[in-house]
This record gives structure tokens, C-alpha cells and sequence, in this order.
């Protein structure tokens, strides 16, 4: 099994790619996994440092609520890919050392 770390520049760039490469693949009932193909997870943007939010989050009142500071995101938008086969994602392909996700018994 292959097991791809993934960083795109956005979601846009992220899908072509995916769709390209047969990852995903466009049916007359939507996208479905590609042939080999056994996971996609969009992992998304990575929060590195969580945002400050004013008392009004605590208590469960969202009207006016007020950041206090932004939160802080890795650059790129990722996905998480398991394969039978070999996909070269060049580029997009990332070494993790402290993964968000993981699939269940497999290490990367």
C-alpha cells in the first residue's frame, strides 16, 4: 500500500491534480475514488497556532464575536492519499514528521 502526504497550493490546484492523476474520478453521481484507490482525506488548512476568541465563544454566544488573535496556518492546503499503486504527485508529495492524520496501521 502507498501512503501519499500531500501540500497544494489550494483546494483548485489540489482537485485538477487529484482528477488528473485518477485519484478522484468525475461519474454521472459525482466524484468517486479512482481504480487502487482506497482513501482521500482532505486534511485542509493546518492550524500551527490557535486563534484568541473574546468570552462570547466560551458561553456559547457567537453574535459579535470578536478575534482576538488569528489563528496561524501551515502554507497550502493537503490531502492524505492511499493507493495500491504508485502515483507520482512530484511537487505536492511532503515528508511529515509530526502528521495531523495517519491511516490505522500505517506509519506516515
Amino acid at each position: 500500500m502507498n501512503i501519499y502526504k500531500l501540500k497544494y497550493t489550494n483546494k483548485e490546484t489540489a482537485m485538477k491534480d487529484l482528477l488528473k492523476k485518477g485519484v478522484y474520478v468525475e461519474t454521472d453521481k459525482g466524484l468517486t475514488y479512482g481504480t487502487g484507490i482506497h482513501a482521500v482525506v482532505e486534511i485542509g488548512l493546518i492550524v500551527l497556532e490557535n486563534g484568541t476568541y473574546d468570552e462570547g465563544l466560551n458561553e456559547g454566544l457567537n453574535e459579535g464575536l470578536k478575534v482576538i488573535k488569528e489563528p496561524i496556518y501551515a502554507d497550502g492546503h493537503h490531502f492524505d492519499v492511499m493507493s495500491e499503486q504508485s502515483i507520482s504527485f512530484g511537487k505536492a508529495e511532503i515528508e511529515v514528521n509530526n502528521p495531523k492524520h495517519n491511516f490505522a496501521g500505517y506509519n506516515k
